[in-house]
């Protein structure tokens, strides 16, 4: 079947269509899962289908959705299923997206008061054809969830608003628990990897949601594995840290297709955990790295430990 991304993606970046010479680079053992067929995983899918939602888990392939469905765990993906962005590692469509869904919002937190969840991820595709590029629509969804399930902690992971005045500020007032927004990938790599993007309004971006509300949390994630070096990766973590971010994620690149940026390379398990020691003595109070590491795995869990670190350093500075 030809999609709107095998068509857009063609014209727009033509550096993203399949390379008869590219080299595939074998996956190692490290990185490799089941395939997704257990109950709770049938249970989960069917509670999305029939509140016709959208998830990220599907959406962009991620390896992790059998373990994390099962446990009812998932991540919706809200406006749409069609990006206006056509990043060279993500595998969502990318062309004119269709307008809004009113009654969304309420969907969605209508299926996160049936799942029970504790804690949901709501992200988006990028909605630049929106005068605020869909913050009001993510308040909206933060507020039902509010309403219908009040138990459940909000994890929010947006795009940029790049360009969009005021826009992170109606976010923001929304109060969510995380504020998630990923860098991707080290700058030298953003022309090819995420075009549409500016490294550094989205550090802004991020030390903007502290200024605004320092009782949230925030949190980014990057991608290895596309040709980064080792010290670019070092100091993208000093630039999140002067932008005083909690979280980091680091997993490993995988490409969706030929069509997409190739693996330039499978970081071992050894590499991921220097980079979390890293981390840790650079002063983020939460990180994961590991090669299935993805912004949303485990994030119920990593939230009581996020919290569980700030707690630990607010008694040290009592």
């Amino acid at each position: 079947m030809v999609t709107v991304l095998d068509t857009v993606v063609r014209h727009r970046h033509p550096e993203k269509a399949h390379r008869p010479d590219q080299e595939v680079l074998r996956k190692p053992d490290w990185i490799r899962v089941r395939a997704p067929v257990s109950k709770g995983y049938a249970e989960t899918r069917e509670i999305v289908k029939s509140h016709n939602l959208v998830t990220v888990c599907e959406e962009a392939g991620c390896p992790n959705i059998g373990e994390c469905w099962d446990k009812k765990h998932a991540t919706f993906m809200i406006m749409g299923e069609i990006c206006t962005r056509a990043c060279a590692f993500c595998n969502v469509s990318t062309g004119i997206p269709t307008a809004l869904d009113p009654n969304e919002p309420e969907s969605v937190g209508e299926a996160v008061a049936k799942m029970g969840l504790n804690h949901v991820v709501i992200t988006s595709v990028d909605r630049d054809d929106l005068d605020d590029g869909g913050a009001q629509h993510f308040a909206d969804v933060i507020h039902a969830i509010r309403r219908l399930a009040p138990g459940t902690t909000i994890e929010i992971l947006t795009p940029d608003f790049l360009r969009k005045e005021g826009a992170l500020e109606v976010v923001v007032a929304a109060k969510p628990d995380v504020f998630n927004h990923n860098l991707e990938t080290v700058p030298s790599k953003y022309l090819k990897v995420r075009p549409g993007a500016r490294y550094f309004h989205s550090i802004r971006l991020l030390q903007r949601v502290k200024e605004l509300d320092p009782t949230i949390f925030t949190k980014s994630g990057i991608m290895v594995g596309l040709g980064e070096e080792r010290n670019e990766v070092l100091q993208l973590m000093d630039d999140l840290r002067t932008a005083n971010v909690d979280f980091i994620t680091i997993g490993q690149y995988l490409a969706p297709s030929r069509k997409h940026h190739a693996v330039i390379k499978f970081v071992t398990p050894d590499e991921f955990k220097s980079f979390e020691t890293v981390a840790y003595t650079k002063g983020f109070l939460m990180v994961a790295s590991s090669p299935l590491t993805r912004s949303s795995h485990h994030a119920g869990d990593d939230f009581a430990r996020l919290r569980a670190a700030r707690e630990k350093q607010l008694n040290k500075l009592a």
